[in-house]
């Protein structure tokens, strides 16, 4: 395992050279012009072009003069064709096996091919794709309500029933965003400022280790999106319980399922009095779709807390390394330190207790 050193700021975690560039290199910056060039020339399709958020890649939405909309990515150049591959193959394998999943398509370029090699002004080579665009609002955008979290947790549930079986050479990178993983960001602890904080984080990355790390060999793993939150989850606006889009597959890998379940309820814990309520209400949703075995019960808790711990660790030396970025990189930081807090207290059994009441007693939710 090799460690990079960025200056200024703090060490990054280590991981694999490629998989750390990923989050060390910044994203391309084309200008609209440069974008509306390149679809015109790749796709045959004249369209208006708008900036879209994104941590690594360049994001960009395209409408065409008939209305008709798109997404242009453009990958950060040390992404690997082959990731890119994988994504492409997944949401391809998601339109096969599961039509009805609210998932973007695929749109192949003039010449029938499903991404592109581009040279940047710079000289660094990168990859081109195009998606269709999928109508909706975002859930952060909406008022959040017992039935929409039922609906976001059956959804996954049935996302990761249609992932079940795909497989891909590229399937089993390294990601610094993977909760089974989050031992590789012990090193970043000695990075937070000395206080409470620096020892609430330590203390969790002792619990995962410890209770955690040895139990993930005998759990579930297959292929899972990783990234299922309130930003990547789109709902209808006149019925914001109906989920429209599920988009942004680039933290997918393969990985334990139990940490797609954690991940993806962690982001319901603020908004209620009881920091639970959400959470319990997601996951016994996902659970009366796709039962979650005793031994991931036992966890998914503890993973829900190693979400936040790794949001936190990852976002304070993402923010120091690319301050022009700091308002998106740092957007579920203050939530992830708030959720770490609410749980210090929690015995690992209390907080499992409460996640998964009432789905642990009767596998329904409520």
């Amino acid at each position: 395992m090799a460690s990079l050193h960025l200056h200024p700021g703090p060490r990054v975690p280590e991981g694999r050279p490629t998989e750390a560039a990923a989050l060390s290199t910044p994203a391309p910056d084309l200008a609209p012009a440069e974008v509306q060039a390149l679809v015109e020339r790749l796709y045959g399709i004249h369209g208006v072009v708008k900036s879209l958020a994104g941590e690594r890649d360049q994001n960009c939405a395209v409408e065409s003069a008939d209305g008709t909309r798109y997404v242009f990515k453009i990958s950060n150049p040390s992404e690997p064709v082959s990731l890119v591959d994988f994504q492409i193959a997944a949401i391809e394998h998601i339109a096969r096996t599961s039509p009805g999943q609210p998932v973007p398509r695929v749109v192949r370029t003039a010449d029938g091919r499903t991404r592109e090699t581009v040279t940047l002004a710079d000289g660094a080579r990168t990859t081109v794709r195009m998606l269709t665009y999928l109508e909706g609002i975002q859930v952060r955008e909406t008022q959040r309500t017992a039935a929409q979290r039922v609906a976001m947790g059956k959804g996954l549930a049935e996302l990761n029933l249609a992932l079940q079986g795909f497989t891909h050479p590229a399937a089993t990178h390294d990601l610094l965003w993977n909760v089974s993983a989050a031992h590789r960001l012990t090193v970043q602890l000695d990075s937070l400022v000395e206080g409470p904080r620096r020892a609430l984080a330590r203390s969790f990355m002792t619990r995962f280790t410890e209770h955690v790390l040895p139990r993930l060999a005998s759990v579930r793993a297959q292929v899972i999106h990783n990234d299922y939150h309130l930003y990547n989850v789109l709902v209808a606006p006149d019925d914001q319980a109906r989920i429209t889009g599920i988009i942004d597959f680039g933290d997918m890998l393969h990985a334990p399922l139990v940490g797609e379940v954690a991940t993806a309820a962690a982001f319901h814990m603020a908004g209620s009095a009881d920091p639970f309520e959400g959470p319990a209400q997601f996951v016994g949703a996902y659970q009366a779709v796709l039962p979650l075995t005793e031994p991931e019960q036992d966890i998914v808790a503890d993973l829900m807390a190693t979400r936040h711990l790794i949001t936190a660790l990852i976002s304070e030396w993402r923010a120091l390394r690319y301050p022009e970025n700091r308002s998106y990189i740092m957007r579920h930081n203050p939530a992830a330190w708030e959720a770490l807090s609410q749980m210090a207290d929690l015995s690992r059994h209390e907080a499992r207790d409460r996640l998964l009441t009432p789905s642990r007693r009767n596998g329904t939710s409520p």
